[in-house]
């Protein structure tokens, strides 16, 4: 967003959305964004990572219909991939990275441009707003928006606006994106803490504000659950290795808890009940959490809470224990200090859109979230 731009003229924004198997709520997304109360030039770019439910000839059927939407293909399948393909094909000033079953209030877009403009931020984002419509699913949202589940991480639980170390999706000034270098495309998760993390090392600023709230869909069932939470438990680990000033004590706390427990019970079992002492103290407080928080819930979702919690702490810090220290090579990426282009981001070079026509150009920096490892999915963790 140029600082030399007229008063009263919207920046460019360029929408982008990396989907995989969302045909069951792209349209919908997609519409949101169109429908966005907006006064600028605004353009939608769907990475469409390969689908078995019909989701590429959906998007390519989005794209006929309204001329600001365009196709990118996402062979390879992971978010960061998409992410890139889909920046390197828009052109637009302001970068919404949007989920492919995500649904924007109308006002989103206009308010985060605002709060860049603002702010002097790099990147601003919100709350992500999680709702369930199950048992279930309504204790995991309560989990994930509890401090106690997931620490003092503003974008589950809400806080006042201020500098943060990431936020949910992310609305990007695209010179800040090209300056820095992209998503790194070796980081199948993790990808946005890893990104916010370049940009305050840089000296920008990753900003929360609660105007911008999305509603986020917890899994469905707690394998699929601890399935998430162990594999962002492990590319945490592998984003620590890298930059290991970028770890939190919300993010240590966990593998804390589960050596703890372990040392527990293996000294209780040794004969010294003093070791059970830890998984008591543990128990306990998860226990009175749960009645506390869960006070609103039904029955039913309350009895879950307790295990919502548990599975969310023990996965991800066994994710982060377990992480192999070659789950992703460095050197899969290594951005130059001046930032590479959005085309050399990507990875590869850009495809046309679902018309047909080339993807756009993109200046280069001298031009001043339960389908297995590869789900196109949002960060999400604590």
């Amino acid at each position: 967003m140029s600082s030399r731009r007229s008063p009263g003229v919207a920046p460019s924004v360029a929408i982008v959305m990396p989907v995989r198997d969302e045909a069951a709520h792209l349209s919908e997304s997609v519409g949101a964004v169109l429908a966005q109360r907006y006064d600028g030039p605004l353009e939608v770019c769907l990475a469409v990572a390969p689908s078995s439910d019909g989701t590429e000839r959906l998007a390519a059927d989005l794209a006929a219909s309204d001329d600001r939407v365009r196709v990118v293909a996402n062979p390879e399948g992971t978010t960061p991939a998409g992410l890139n393909a889909a920046i390197s094909a828009t052109s637009g000033e302001v970068v919404v990275r949007v989920d492919g079953h995500a649904v924007l209030p109308e006002g989103y877009v206009a308010r985060a441009v605002e709060l860049l403009a603002e702010t002097d931020a790099d990147n601003v984002g919100g709350v992500m707003a999680a709702v369930g419509d199950t048992p279930f699913t309504r204790a995991v949202a309560t989990a994930m928006t509890s401090r106690f589940g997931t620490g003092d991480a503003r974008f589950h639980t809400g806080g006042p606006p201020g500098p943060v170390d990431t936020v949910y999706l992310g609305v990007f000034r695209r010179d800040t994106l090209e300056r820095i270098g992209l998503y790194d495309p070796s980081l199948v998760r993790a990808q946005d803490a890893e990104l916010n993390h370049r940009i305050r090392v840089d000296g920008g600023v990753v900003y929360f504000h609660p105007d911008l709230e999305v509603t986020y869909r917890p899994r469905a069932s707690l394998p699929a659950l601890a399935r998430q939470y162990f594999h962002y438990g492990r590319w945490r680990r592998v984003v620590v290795r890298r930059h290991p000033d970028s770890l939190a004590w919300r993010q240590a706390v966990p593998p804390v808890t589960l050596l703890g427990l372990v040392a527990g019970v293996l000294l209780g079992l040794a004969g010294r009940r003093i070791g059970w002492l830890a998984p008591a103290l543990y128990a306990t407080a998860t226990l009175g959490v749960s009645a506390a928080e869960g006070r609103d819930l039904d029955p039913v979702a309350q009895r879950w809470l307790p295990l919502a919690y548990t599975t969310m702490h023990l996965s991800w810090a066994a994710g982060f224990l377990t992480s192999p220290s070659d789950l992703a090579a460095p050197e899969a990426w290594d951005p130059p200090s001046d930032g590479p282009t959005a085309a050399e981001a990507a990875g590869t070079p850009p495809t046309g859109d679902a018309r047909g026509q080339p993807a756009a150009a993109v200046p280069t920096a001298g031009d001043d979230h339960d389908r297995g490892p590869h789900r196109v999915d949002p960060e999400t963790e604590p």
